[in-house]
């Protein structure tokens, strides 16, 4: 009868191996799946913030050309710009409008890495008709 409390004891106050290997399988899975979701969300992050800066630099474009020409040429221009922390390609086309004296522009601004898909777009007019 002594052995048999012994024995009870010795269950009721431990975790068995195998109990422990179970714990750390799971625990290793949990942990797992957090890395994968934390290098997720710092991609995203790395993402949004060159959305952000193409965004930037295509307003700033089409604010200096509506600076630096009221009334711009029809055609297109490209170019490349340092913009923060990274270089940039930007395309810019303008087009005449049904009114003679406005003109649209559009701006697209291009990861230098990648030329083939805008990462911001912008579209504005331009004319002697929206001069204040």
């Amino acid at each position: 009868m002594a052995a048999d409390r012994l024995g009870m004891r010795r269950r009721a106050h431990g975790f068995t191996l195998l109990e422990v290997l179970i714990g750390l399988v799971v625990l290793s899975l949990a942990l797992l799946a957090l890395t994968r979701t934390a290098a997720l969300q710092v991609d995203a992050l790395g993402q949004l913030r060159d959305r952000t800066m193409a965004g930037w630099l295509a307003q700033d474009l089409l604010a200096e050309t509506h600076i630096g020409n009221p009334f711009p040429l029809v055609g297109t221009s490209n170019g490349t710009r340092r913009f923060g922390p990274a270089e940039w390609r930007w395309e810019m086309t303008v087009q005449p409008t049904q009114v003679a004296t406005i003109r649209r522009i559009d701006v697209r601004v291009f990861a230098e890495a990648d030329r083939d898909t805008p990462l911001a777009q912008l579209s504005g007019l331009a004319g002697q008709d929206l001069l204040p």
